[in-house]
């Protein structure tokens, strides 16, 4: 189905890519701001050397300060601008403190939506599945819906390893008119986004975006962003289905029957913890070279 990513570098797990890649961000602003500084010292002394010459004549003097002193006062501004952006800006308002920014407002997102259900429940008499939209995975159905093979293979280099054209359409009929939670890879690898369907992309990413999607950094904010959805579904990749097991509390799942050589997987399913409710036969034909099942698991 959409269970898809596109190839990790090998060995490196997502948290320590995510490091990596923040490292070397960091490294860049500084080598950048060592090279501003020493482009700002050899303009500045060019700067003198020229308004100094025997034949050079003044611009302006404004306060008694020739033209070229403004220039490298004006210069020594944005130098320090640039010092305080890497050293400042970005160590104190860096991932960290967004993310937690971000969990404040969730939290109050989810209290405000607390607050609405009591007073609804108070002013209205309905039955409590009913009352309101909510967050709590017990109220509401979360769906994860995947499409894996024999040994829970899902994909390749962002792609998937066979072509399904009724499980296709299966995916359609479920997911439109709900929230989509996927990875940032697993979007990436859409053509276009998916028509009548709104997208939730759950990255590590803070300067990651995505016109026409929600941005958000964990499964909590994720979850939250769709409460106003009676069935969100989790979509994939790999690293997002692991996430979502412990949120979803059913699984729509076509167990393709066949092995595949693959770089994603989808997590193993506890059958302690979980049940298949009903299982569909779908069988090889002109236009399924595989046989699968639709299965349908729900949490005990």
């Amino acid at each position: 189905m959409f269970g898809r990513s596109k190839k990790d570098i090998p060995g490196i797990d997502l948290e320590q890519k995510e490091m990596i890649e923040n490292a070397q961000k960091r490294i860049k602003q500084k080598r950048g701001l060592f090279t501003h500084f020493v482009v700002f010292l050899i303009g500045s002394v060019g700067l003198i050397i020229i308004a100094n010459r025997p034949n050079a004549e003044d611009i302006a003097i404004v306060l008694g300060l020739k033209w070229w002193t403004w220039v490298i006062f004006a210069w020594l501004l944005l130098l320090a601008y640039h010092a305080f952006n890497v050293f400042i800006t970005k160590r104190l308002l860096g991932p960290e403190w967004e993310n937690k920014q971000y969990d404040k407002l969730v939290k109050k997102q989810m209290k405000r939506v607390e607050q609405l259900e009591k007073k609804v429940e108070k002013e209205h008499v309905m039955p409590a599945a009913k009352t309101a939209a909510n967050t709590s995975t017990s109220e509401r159905e979360i769906t994860m819906i995947a499409a894996a093979g024999a040994n829970n293979e899902l994909g390749k280099d962002g792609d998937l390893v066979w072509h399904l054209p009724d499980d296709f359409k299966r995916f359609k009929s479920l997911t439109t008119g709900h929230h989509i939670i996927m990875g940032r890879k697993t979007f990436e690898s859409f053509p276009k986004p998916l028509p009548n369907r709104t997208h939730v992309i759950l990255t590590r990413d803070i300067n990651y975006k995505a016109e026409g999607c929600i941005i958000v950094h964990n499964m909590h904010a994720a979850l939250a962003t769709a409460s106003g959805d009676e069935n969100p579904f989790i979509i994939g990749g790999g690293e997002i289905y692991t996430l979502g097991l412990e949120f979803a509390n059913r699984i729509e799942l076509t167990r393709v029957h066949s092995s595949f050589n693959v770089d994603t997987y989808f997590p193993e399913i506890d059958e302690k913890k979980w049940k298949v409710k009903t299982s569909i036969h779908h069988p090889i034909d002109d236009k399924h070279k595989y046989s699968f099942d639709y299965e349908t698991w729900v949490k005990v």
